[in-house]
């Protein structure tokens, strides 16, 4: 990939979070339209993706958006309203924005699509005749308060870009005048770096420049215009004076201050400088004129500022990184590969007398455990980030549905493994389509049922051990338990004999093609859906669990292990071959002697007060041998029941280290993975869900059978 080609992927990629951005404000703008900061956002967002879109050559998406950021100007000044028309046209041009991105060409339907949407913002321009009135319940902003929350303000900027910034594709020139359209500007450059013309490098930049800078528009909007040079270049930002503040005549801080502030002086220097002259205070106080207490209390007031201004200037130097996906997959495959072989150390240091190893063995554990939850937690991400995209599906597909519904979000800070997260959005999509069209009722229906007309949809998580729960309650109408079951006998999943209970009865939903829609529609009667949740969350190793009240409400329940990369296993021994069942699932260990063992083919054994399932995992992968008088039998927990595993050894936790199988393997039922033991052998992982669902699929057979 060329440099160019690097430089605007780098662009697409902070294009898209400004669009993140842009939909939470624009959907949290709807409930708020008066607020002042979120239409600043909305401002600085577009403003932004139009000046980096013109600097990296998508002048197509800077055109656009130019047009856009005219009539959020118009809303900021109070002379256009935040109407419901306005949000969607507005939601409609940043998904079009989104697209141009992933465009290497505009086709004529989508220069079309572009056309329509900037004909309706340019009916809210003045040149149009009419500005749009805000409706009923969305009220426009009060002029007054926009006036108040845009005081103008004077900042310095020091732009002083890195040499190689040309190469980069980037221009200074665009920069600053990007500066420029903020307020009113004033430009020092800067020539002194530029060598004698013998050295001097064409393609290299020497300038720098100082801009003072009249702007409303705060300092994020500064600093947004530097976003793509920031991490190369040295840019600083200060806050000069304010509108209504008390200035010197000449309304600007005293040269020494501004000098050293800038850094342009050291403050020794200064000092020696003005070592002859006696300091104000002392000056004031001798003459009378003000007394020495009055005098302490303004150097109170300087220290207190220096103060704030130094621990302003420490926030703002921490920074991130982006880093590709790619980089730290391959940087925990490294650290996986390191826990493997510090096992192997491990088990060598304990065959060993010699106490060096071991205590070298013990340190080097302690770094690789360090090392392994430092690189994980890399990779960890808050949820919020895929909790916000869904306000925007909630939003549309209400309206199309003609329902009333609003999304509450609890947990956002909650964090997941980012692979995981990426595989958890199509889950949570089906689960809340679902619950929009089957869960909540019509606002009607909900009134006739004394509801609110309004129903709610609450997306939360939560940790709990070492896993995340991630719930979708919604107070709607619940399952319709005879429904469920009419359509189980109608597709053959059930037979009239079968003695479901009532968590086994829920369950039919997560059925292929399995729907209890009377008719198809845009959204929903397939049977595609709750299926493709259950199949990924089983590939997530996590498990699902179903609460459901009539008329109250249905909540989802999902459990997610927090990374997928390695996770604590419980390792057991069938013959000669090595299994490890995911911690998180085990419940207890029981010993099963053969004498008590129920013939025929079904096997159980009593629990707690039940009878559970259980299966040979001897028989089930046709590990040759013979079993032991007295076998052990691990019970798993899953959400929608207990099955037991009987094996010939349980031999302990194990910290396992996740390999995904050959393509062979891959499709063998009841495998999800392998892992590389100490000494150098390998165990498979077992898929409890799916050794389930098949020892399931087998009762309900035989019932049909009527064995």
């Amino acid at each position: 990939m060329s440099r160019e080609e690097l430089h605007r992927q780098g662009f697409r990629d902070e294009a898209h979070d400004l669009l993140a951005e842009l939909e939470e404000a624009l959907l949290t703008l709807e409930a708020v339209p008066t607020d002042a900061e979120l239409i600043g956002r909305v401002f600085r967002a577009m403003h932004t993706i139009k000046g980096s879109g013109a600097m990296f050559g998508f002048e197509r998406i800077a055109a656009f958006t130019h047009e856009i950021e005219t009539v959020f100007d118009l809303v900021r000044n109070g002379r256009v309203g935040i109407t419901k028309d306005l949000l969607d046209l507005t939601l409609a041009a940043r998904d079009r924005i989104r697209d141009m991105l992933d465009e290497d060409g505009g086709d004529a339907a989508g220069e079309a699509r572009s056309e329509d949407i900037l004909r309706g913002f340019r009916a809210y321009l003045p040149a149009a005749g009419k500005a749009a009135a805000p409706s009923p319940d969305l009220a426009a902003p009060d002029p007054a308060a926009g006036e108040a929350a845009r005081v103008e303000q004077v900042w310095h900027i020091r732009f002083r870009p890195a040499r190689t910034i040309f190469l980069a594709g980037g221009n200074p020139a665009g920069l600053l005048g990007e500066l420029g359209e903020l307020g009113e500007a004033r430009v020092v450059g800067h020539a002194e770096d530029v060598p004698e013309f013998s050295e001097l490098e064409p393609e290299l930049c020497y300038l720098w420049w100082d801009v003072l800078l009249r702007t409303a528009a705060g300092e994020l909007a500064i600093r947004d215009v530097f976003m793509f040079v920031e991490d190369e270049s040295l840019i600083e930002v200060g806050l000069v004076a304010e509108s209504g503040e008390e200035l010197d005549e000449d309304g600007y801080r005293r040269l020494g201050e501004i000098l050293v502030a800038r850094g342009d002086i050291s403050p020794k220097n200064l000092e020696e400088a003005l070592r002859g002259q006696k300091k104000l205070g002392s000056i004031l106080t001798e003459s009378g004129l003000v007394s020495r207490e009055n005098v302490d209390s303004a150097l109170a007031e300087q220290d207190a500022v220096r103060e704030l201004k130094s621990e302003k200037r420490k926030d703002e130097a921490q920074t991130t990184i982006r880093v590709p996906a790619e980089k730290l997959d391959n940087l925990v495959d490294l650290v996986g590969e390191l826990v493997i072989v510090q096992a192997r150390i491990r088990q060598a240091a304990e065959r060993s007398t010699d106490a060096v190893l071991g205590n070298l063995s013990e340190e080097l554990e302690l770094l690789s455990d360090s090392l392994r939850d430092a690189t994980l937690n890399i990779r960890m991400l808050p949820i919020g980030t895929t909790f916000n995209r869904f306000q925007r599906l909630v939003r549309d597909l209400s309206a199309e549905l003609g329902k009333s519904i609003k999304l509450l979000t609890k947990g956002g800070e909650t964090e997941l493994d980012k692979t995981v997260l990426d595989q958890l959005n199509d889950p949570l999509v089906h689960l809340l389509r679902n619950a929009i069209d089957h869960g909540i009722e019509s606002p009607e229906a909900r009134e006739a049922k004394g509801k609110p007309r309004t129903g709610t949809i609450e997306l939360s998580a939560e940790h709990s051990g070492g896993e995340v729960l991630v719930r979708v309650t919604d107070d709607g109408k619940g399952l319709n338990r005879e429904a469920i079951r009419a359509k189980g006998l109608e597709r053959g999943l059930i037979t009239p004999e079968s003695q479901l209970s009532d968590k086994e009865l829920m369950f039919l939903i997560f059925s292929p093609g399995f729907s209890t829609a009377q008719a198809i529609t845009s959204v929903s009667g397939r049977g595609v859906g709750m299926d493709v949740v259950k199949r990924c969350i089983d590939s997530l190793r996590g498990s699902i669990d179903i609460e459901s009240t009539v008329g109250t409400g249905t909540t989802i329940t999902v459990k997610l292990p927090l990374t997928l990369a390695i996770i604590e296993g419980l390792q057991v021994r069938v013959g000669g071959e090595y299994f490890v069942v995911p911690l998180a699932m085990v419940e207890e260990c029981v010993e099963l002697e053969h004498s008590r063992e129920e013939t025929g083919r079904r096997r159980f054994i009593a629990s707690r007060g039940e009878m559970v399932p259980y299966i040979r995992i001897r028989d089930w992968f046709a590990v040759p041998g013979t079993a032991p008088a007295i076998e052990q039998i691990v019970i798993a927990h899953l959400a929608s029941g207990r099955l037991g595993l009987a094996v010939d050894q349980v031999i302990g936790e194990h910290q396992t280290v996740i390999k995904s199988l050959g393509r062979i393997y891959r499709e063998v039922e009841g495998l999800s993975g392998a892992t590389v033991r100490g000494d150098g052998s390998l165990a498979l992982i077992l898929d409890v869900p799916s050794l389930y669902r098949s020892v399931l699929s087998h009762r309900n057979r035989t019932a049909a059978a009527g064995g």
